[in-house]
């Protein structure tokens, strides 16, 4: 089997994003048969089928797939690869850290915790640009934006268990979060209210503890964005039960009590893949991230 170039490995990840040959050879600026032809070559050379042709475009198998995770994290080795090696020896302090930084974030931390770390890094990192996307963390979530080579860092929930959420990863913990009542502000009986939540509330870290609460109705209310979540109860829609990251920034009209000595609670963490994790600029953000300081009802771990 003869190595894949650089080249073939861009083709790979154009035909996969945008699900065609045609479509691809006009983001790369090559025809349609020269990535036709790239595309049979790395076949030959991996043993397998990567995509799926047919007149609705290109899809990729499952080889496909896996194929192109590899290509995108091979590609962003090579582009950190230059500004690495012109900074050996040099030390964090006195190199300079540049280019981009791909981070992926669910909601309220990227609204609430990342833009003072970002202020910060950037600050003392100049030419460093992070580029910040939220992902829900539903299914595999930030992980499997990093795992899929799409992310150098995700802020991710952890689970209690230590694993890191997808295989392979380098999964660490920053802080350990509480989850309160949430409800409108005066109301005498706050449990008896309807529930609102959000699909991405209730991961197997409290799954146990809202198991044994016989007091939590079914929700009667239920959206796909915490933010929604708040805004309802803000307006007397109901109660939620929710970590503290959400509360962060919330409207006027909240009160938030607490569930007991033993609340449930979440961990939160960075997962990176081993070979980014000692680039400079993922350095360089863990640094920051561990410097934050933290708002109440968040403990770091």
């Amino acid at each position: 089997m003869s190595d894949l170039a650089p080249h073939e490995l861009r083709i790979l990840v154009a035909v996969e994003q945008e699900q065609g040959f045609t479509a691809a050879a006009a983001r790369l600026g090559m025809t349609q048969s020269a990535v036709s032809h790239a595309v049979r070559s790395c076949e030959r050379k991996l043993g397998a089928v990567l995509f799926d042709r047919g007149r609705h475009g290109a899809r990729a198998t499952d080889a496909g797939a896996r194929a192109v995770t590899y290509a995108r994290r091979i590609l962003r080795l090579l582009e950190v690869m230059g500004p690495e090696v012109r900074g050996a020896g040099a030390g964090d302090a006195a190199g300079e850290v540049t280019g981009p930084l791909r981070i992926v974030a669910f909601r309220s931390v990227a609204a609430h915790l990342l833009p003072p770390v970002l202020a910060r890094l950037t600050a003392r990192h100049p030419g460093l640009t992070p580029q910040v996307r939220i992902v829900r963390e539903l299914g595999r979530g930030a992980a499997g934006e990093v795992a899929d080579g799409r992310a150098d860092l995700g802020l991710a929930t952890l689970d209690d268990s230590a694993p890191p959420p997808v295989p392979g990863l380098l999964a660490v913990r920053l802080f350990e979060e509480s989850y309160a009542l949430v409800h409108p502000q005066g109301h005498p009986a706050p449990r008896g209210l309807p529930l609102v939540d959000w699909d991405e509330n209730c991961g197997s870290y409290t799954r146990d503890w809202w198991g044994r609460q016989d007091w939590i109705p079914p929700a009667t209310i239920d959206v796909e964005d915490d933010s929604v979540a708040v805004s309802l109860v803000s307006q007397g829609l109901g109660m939620a039960i929710m970590p503290r990251t959400a509360l962060l920034g919330a409207p006027d009209g909240l009160a938030v009590t607490g569930l007991g000595p033993r609340p449930p609670t979440r961990f939160v963490g960075y997962v990176t893949t081993p070979e980014l994790a000692g680039t400079a600029p993922v350095r360089a953000l863990i640094r920051e991230l561990r410097a934050l300081a933290l708002p109440e009802g968040l403990e770091r771990v």
